[in-house]
């Protein structure tokens, strides 16, 4: 077990992070796109609809992934405004502009581009849209900072974060299998990771200190249903960095505990025929810059 913990170990370390990381599972992103759509929906359209973009503005979208979430925003701002499309991840990029295309928008500018330092001009933005992307980023802070710089003087922002892991199961029950069989060390709470801000008072205290306006925060449920564990496990080995790592790195004779340990710890979700239904919850922060 030492060695598979040293193996994976070294691996993680060794990821790259930031746009290498995601560059690795953007294939899988792709292939997910429609479930991932079909989970977060709601959330994406809650956030468009928060910032209320209208005819003529330019928006931002951060770590836009596939891109869904800002392309809900781009027959709003329609026919004289842009959509700015941008990830990390020169090949999440990619996939935004093949879907982009393939719904036939054209007021969308697709870019690689840092949360951290966008490269766009002072003032130039009227709304920018992240769903489930700040937590992600090495320093949150200058993320945020960045986004107050380039929005214009009342100009909005609409993201999304999520709350807690142990509101998440859908998203911790892998890592709590292998930390359970000591294949992986406690994370660090502060580390980019998808449950970092968690906590609704620091997500505030974050957006305040970089000049905004009292944020407005929004619990909104999210639901992760699956026909099968085995659809739960495959959908998951797409967009999860670290169980991608995991098989890519772990004897078979591991992942079958490690996958074995998930699927116990999803019982309490999964009904009489098999079927997941996995309650998480995510929050819809809106802020304004003074």
């Amino acid at each position: 077990m030492t060695s598979g913990k040293d193996a994976l170990a070294d691996r993680l370390a060794h990821s790259g992070g930031g746009s290498k990381q995601w560059n690795s599972v953007a294939a899988g992103w792709a292939r997910q796109r429609g479930y991932l759509w079909s989970v977060s929906r709601d959330v994406g359209e809650r956030l468009v609809a928060t910032l209320d973009p209208v005819p003529g503005e330019t928006i931002l979208e951060l770590a836009a992934g596939p891109g869904d979430t800002g392309f809900e925003a781009a027959s709003r701002i329609a026919p004289d405004g842009l959509l700015i499309s941008t990830d990390v991840a020169p090949d999440m990029v990619a996939t935004a502009r093949e879907r982009g295309r393939d719904l036939g928008l054209v007021n969308v500018e697709y870019r690689v581009v840092d949360a951290e330092a966008t490269d766009l001009a002072d003032r130039s933005i009227d709304g920018i849209l992240c769903r489930w992307g700040f937590m992600l980023v090495p320093h949150p802070a200058r993320a945020f900072e960045e986004s107050f710089r380039v929005l214009r003087p009342g100009g909005r922002m609409a993201f999304s974060v999520w709350a807690e892991p142990d509101r998440n199961s859908w998203g911790t029950a892998i890592g709590r299998a292998l930390l359970a069989l000591e294949l992986i060390e406690r994370p660090d709470p502060d580390a980019p990771g998808p449950f970092r801000l968690g906590d609704a008072t620091r997500v505030r205290e974050l957006v305040l200190a970089a000049g905004f306006d009292e944020p407005v925060i929004e619990d909104v449920p999210v639901t992760w249903e699956h026909e099968s564990f085995d659809e739960y496990w495959d959908v998951t080995s797409d967009l999860s960095f670290l169980l991608a790592t995991a098989l890519a790195t772990l004897e078979p004779d591991t992942i079958d505990e490690v996958r074995s340990r998930t699927a116990e710890s999803l019982l309490p979700y999964t009904g009489a025929s098999g079927r997941l239904s996995i309650p998480g919850l995510t929050r819809n922060v809106l802020t304004r810059k003074r």
